[in-house]
């Protein structure tokens, strides 16, 4: 099995493609990218140089993901979301000179598994986007988001708990929350939701 590019598309001789991936029209994938198997990367979609990025991993139509971003298998990343890497950015140096890339240090994106990122949210770098959390539409996210966070606004805060079904879960009693979808449940705890045991 191969993986298919667009014609449009770019794609550096040492960028890693997973087979079953599909990257579409005017995408771009930069030097050294590492892309897992069953990816789909949408049009006009930016993958900076050395990304890694896991199985089962949507990137939508102009979604930006600048290095040193990580995102681990079945993330999803919604149109037009920017994930930056520069907590100070300048175009030049205090002295007026151009910054050159030895000016600066790339900090990334972490994205865990099963995230979601909504259209056109912003996540600034250095943050970690927990396990099957969700990053609300237009969301800029400034600070970690834990498991299972449901996070809106700017800047982002948690407005609820999310399963790994995506839907919105109810309160349960006694610290656990529900998934109206599967029926999971989850534990509500100090540091946050974890999974319940059966």
């Amino acid at each position: 099995m191969a993986y298919r590019v667009q014609e449009t598309a770019q794609v550096h001789e040492t960028a890693k493609v997973g087979d079953g991936t599909s990257v579409w029209e005017l995408a771009q994938i930069r030097e050294h990218a590492e892309l897992g198997t069953d990816c789909v990367i949408g049009r006009g979609a930016y993958i900076g140089t050395g990304v890694r990025i896991g199985d089962n991993v949507k990137i939508q139509n102009y979604a930006l993901v600048y290095e040193p971003a990580r995102l681990a298998d079945g993330v999803f990343v919604g149109p037009a979301a920017v994930f930056t890497n520069d907590h100070n950015p300048r175009a030049v140096a205090a002295d007026g000179k151009k910054k050159s890339a030895a000016d600066w240090d790339a900090v990334g994106v972490d994205v865990a598994e099963g995230a979601s990122i909504g259209a056109r949210a912003v996540c600034v770098a250095p943050v970690r986007i927990g396990r099957w959390a969700m990053v609300a539409a237009g969301a800029v996210v400034t600070k970690d988001v834990p498991d299972f966070a449901l996070v809106m606004g700017v800047p982002a805060r948690r407005a609820g708990w999310v399963g790994r079904s995506g839907e919105k879960l109810r309160e349960a009693g006694e610290g656990l929350w529900e998934d109206p979808a599967t029926g999971d449940r989850y534990r509500e705890g100090d540091t946050g939701l974890t999974e319940a045991a059966e």
